[in-house]
């Protein structure tokens, strides 16, 4: 029987794929371990981790300018002194600014978020729906609560202990240091990466660093151009109708744009549950208006035009994300959870690129081989016609 014709056993083949699985198996639980322990290891330098990851979020920013003052000949150490003190300056500018305005009014943001949810209450539980109250009842008195020791704790101020205050201040000076760090010497490090890693990994090590870099940079300076444009819309809509919590509102709104989704949904019913109460069921569905347009602007046009493939991650992806970090980390996991999952996005866009760029190699060569072994084949038989001939 010709070998191309030979039937295997059917054990034979049930005991590959069995063998298959396995090998798969043990590599799924390899990776798993992995991951369990890099996790365990984040999780017990996060204090460490946390200001380094910021500090490269702000480097992202201030990055391009530091960079265009060293073109124009600037010292490294002048160019990133300049653009940090201008950073520090208009973020000092603008918290004297607004936090008068937001600190007096945090209260009443609270408070007419939960009166606004009485009155929703009201509204379900009586005509023409009047559902029972049992579950409705205990939803809202929860959230009535949430929101109420919010107020409190806004209204008695964020430094609630001098430790609190001294792990912020001490954070944010560290922040800062290692920002000025980062943009003054960052552009030594891809050389560096590149002669430590060698001709067989540094190149590699580099494109995929220098990849993450463009990309987290791009998608902060676009979010952050997005959040502006969201709240400064919003805000006007609220001003328009003559909220009194509009600037708050606002901010909020500006704050909440950074965690993608979950963030615009939160401040947009924020923003409809104040204004019900502050001023009436009409301009609260105008504000809702306003808040369903300013977010379909900002899916339909504003993200994907700024962004453009800068990101490239589906809305699912993204929502899982900011789930898994908020429900790890809490606020900073879910603030951190896209730029993350774009880096490890970017860094298997590259993986796959460099798959198929092997594969695009090695399928001619193997073409190749298999004409090869085909000829060689007729050749040793003399010829498969004269065979049958003879």
């Amino acid at each position: 029987m010709p070998e191309n014709n030979r039937i295997r056993d059917r054990g034979v083949v049930i005991d590959d794929a069995f063998g298959g699985l396995q090998r798969w198996g043990l590599r799924i639980v390899v990776i798993a371990a992995a991951a369990y322990v890099i996790g365990w290891g984040i999780g017990h330098v996060w204090m460490v981790l946390f200001p380094v990851s910021l500090a490269m979020i702000v480097a992202t920013v201030l990055g391009p300018p530091v960079s265009w003052l060293r073109s124009k000949g600037w010292p490294s150490a002048l160019a990133a002194s300049v653009v940090v003190v201008g950073f520090i300056a208009a973020l000092v500018g603008v918290i004297a600014i607004l936090t008068p305005l937001v600190a007096d009014k945090s209260g009443e943001v609270a408070a007419g978020a939960s009166d606004g949810l009485q009155k929703i209450r009201d509204w379900i539980t009586g005509e023409p729906l009047n559902l029972s109250e049992g579950q409705i009842t205990r939803a809202i008195e929860a959230m009535q609560d949430r929101l109420q020791s919010s107020a409190s704790a806004i209204s008695s101020g964020v430094f609630s202990t001098i430790s609190t205050a001294s792990s912020i201040i001490v954070n944010i000076v560290l922040v800062l240091m290692l920002t000025f760090f980062f943009v003054k010497d960052g552009h030594k490090f891809l050389p560096w990466v590149n002669t430590i890693g060698g001709r067989r990994s540094g190149d590699h090590l580099t494109e995929v660093l220098g990849r993450v870099w463009s990309t987290l940079g791009g998608f902060i300076r676009t979010q952050t151009l997005v959040a502006l444009i969201d709240a400064v819309i919003i805000g006007i809509g609220l001003a328009i109708l003559g909220s009194p919590l509009a600037v708050p509102l606002a901010v909020v709104t500006f704050f909440a744009a950074y965690i993608p989704i979950i963030g615009a949904f939160v401040s947009g019913a924020l923003a409809v549950l104040v204004t019900l109460v502050t001023n009436d069921p009409k301009d609260a569905l105008i504000a809702l208006a306003i808040v369903v347009a300013v977010q379909q602007l900002e899916g339909n046009v504003l993200s994907p035009m700024l962004q453009g493939k800068n990101l490239n991650l589906h809305p699912a992806v993204v929502l899982m994300s900011v789930t898994a970090g908020s429900s790890m980390f809490g606020i900073t996991g879910a603030f951190l959870a896209v730029p993350v999952a774009a880096s490890v996005a970017e860094i298997l866009r590259y993986a796959n690129e460099r798959i198929d760029d092997s594969v695009s190699v090695l399928a001619p060569k193997e073409d190749a081989r298999s004409a090869a072994a085909l000829a060689g084949d007729n050749d040793g038989n003399g010829n498969g016609k004269d065979d049958k001939d003879s």
